[in-house]
């Protein structure tokens, strides 16, 4: 078997394309695209966030953030609203439409991730989480150690 790191990250690529698929076409017949599922999502479980927290939590830039909120805004699903500490900041929350269609999506969700995870037993689940938690962890701390020793090396170029 090949377990070099490019076999890993092909496998990894494949085997999330083939769950997305499930997960993109659940959310497709709930009518919604998926940054707006993945909006409403956030809003739900977190409650109401500053738009840039949101952006940061769904992997959006801040202009597909801002116009993701300004879509769902205008379909009455979120409200902005002031930031009770922070007079600089806007809250987003969901409105009571926006609630209801978000629980439905995401009950319909919750069952096509399982629809697509019964291939694995409840065990082999704890393992692949586990094991992909600590290669998420691993891979982002070695990420962020090249960027903090490029800044070093940068630091150390620099004429003073």
């Amino acid at each position: 078997m090949d377990t070099s790191g490019v076999h890993l990250w092909l496998i990894l690529w494949k085997a999330f394309e083939s769950v997305r698929s499930h997960a993109v076409r659940q959310i497709g017949n709930a009518g919604l695209g998926f940054s707006d599922f993945a909006v409403l999502e956030a809003l739900l479980h977190k409650g109401p966030t500053p738009v840039n927290a949101i952006g940061q939590r769904v992997y959006l830039t801040s202009g597909s953030i801002t116009a993701a909120v300004d879509r769902l805004e205008a379909k009455g699903l979120v409200q902005r609203c002031d930031h009770p500490g922070d007079r600089r900041a806007r809250l987003v929350s969901l409105t009571g439409p926006g609630r209801k269609l978000i629980q439905k999506a995401f009950g319909q969700h919750k069952e096509a991730m399982e629809a697509a995870a019964a291939g694995l037993s409840a065990e082999e689940r704890a393992q692949a989480i586990t094991l992909l938690k600590k290669l998420g962890r691993y891979a982002r701390k070695r990420l962020e150690g090249t960027r903090s020793e490029r800044q070093r090396l940068r630091a150390i170029k620099r004429p003073i």
